[in-house]
């Protein structure tokens, strides 16, 4: 009897929960178009949350990555290393080409370096801007760089033996002639550059005794053992390399008279670019610089020109026609008189 009587409550009291939870349902249900807004509230939520949570991750992400970049180009001086690269390949692959410090800037990304630099040329006695120079790094890689340049005859934008104007006096080439007919068409109230093409390998102060003084010998163009080879023998496809003759008084230029002479910063110039020649060759419009082999045989040699880059008022340019010492002459820019 008790057996029974507990089961029926126990029915009874299940009846109770089941009305109780119908009662509450319905009283609470919502409608279908209220289940729509609800999740399409939640949903929204969801996103603004996602999205702020996103933002903070890259507001946190942009400062570290920046300070991280900047450390990187500034430990070890690593943006200096990469200035002084590009700066001294253009001094020595460049004929009479130098640079400014305060033409020179520098933007560092996410590790990245753009390099933006103006170069000078200079014709008569006046330095005039020869085009400006963009080279982007990616860490310390560089691209090739852009060129902007601003001359009336500028070299080819891949430097070879035979197409920069200077001509080695046993090298294997064939129907260059030279510019004196052009040269004598310029007006005498001017100021040129001229290429000069040695018929001989000479020493740098040798060759200005001969010139005189009413012309300035800008830029020496180097005996490397490389220049009198095709490119079967040696083995590369290269261009000139030299320095400037004369003292820049500019403490930026490496060839500031200050310590040593122009040779001595020449040879070092050689070694430190050495030690990344493929950079310095990305910089440089030579395809190679084949600085391992040049090195040695500039060591043994000895630093002996067989090219110059020139300059003066045309009336004396003129006057070097005939002179044994000059195989080859070819024009380069020229400007209006401002020879003092």
């Amino acid at each position: 009897m008790d057996k029974e009587q507990n089961q029926n409550d126990e029915e009874l009291y299940q009846s109770f929960l089941t009305e109780s939870m119908q009662d509450y349902e319905e009283s609470h249900k919502v409608p279908e178009k209220g289940q729509k807004r609800l999740l399409k509230a939640g949903r929204n939520q969801a996103l603004r949350t996602n999205i702020m949570i996103s933002l903070a991750v890259l507001l946190l992400i942009v400062p570290v990555l920046t300070l991280s970049s900047y450390l990187y180009y500034a430990i070890g001086g690593k943006a200096n290393h990469l200035i002084e690269l590009a700066s001294k390949t253009i001094y020595v692959t460049e004929p009479n080409m130098s640079l400014e410090e305060m033409e020179l800037e520098e933007d560092i990304g996410f590790f990245t370096m753009d390099l933006y630099f103006d170069v000078f040329k200079r014709i008569g006695k006046e330095d005039y801007q020869a085009g400006k120079y963009s080279v982007g790094f990616a860490l310390d890689q560089p691209n090739f760089p852009e060129r902007d340049m601003k001359l009336e005859r500028p070299l080819p934008v891949i430097g070879t033996m035979e197409t920069d104007r200077l001509y080695h006096p046993d090298g294997t080439y064939e129907n260059v002639d030279s510019d004196w007919d052009i040269l004598d068409h310029l007006p005498d109230g001017t100021v040129g550059e001229i290429y000069l093409s040695l018929s001989q390998i000479m020493k740098p102060q040798e060759l200005e005794k001969q010139l005189g003084d009413d012309v300035e010998v800008r830029w020496g163009a180097v005996d490397t053992g490389l220049e009198d080879k095709n490119l079967y023998e040696a083995e590369y496809v290269v261009a000139p390399i030299g320095f400037p003759l004369q003292i820049d008084t500019t403490t930026w230029s490496p060839f500031n008279g200050r310590e040593k002479t122009n040779e001595e910063v020449f040879l070092d110039i050689l070694k430190f670019l050495a030690k990344d020649e493929k950079t310095a060759e990305k910089i440089s419009r030579a395809k190679s610089l084949a600085l391992q082999k040049r090195i040695p045989y500039i060591e043994k040699h000895g630093v002996q020109i067989y090219g110059a880059v020139v300059t003066g008022p045309t009336t004396e340019l003129r006057k070097l026609k005939g002179n044994d010492l000059i195989r080859v002459m070819k024009v380069g820019e020229v400007k209006l008189w401002n020879w003092k």
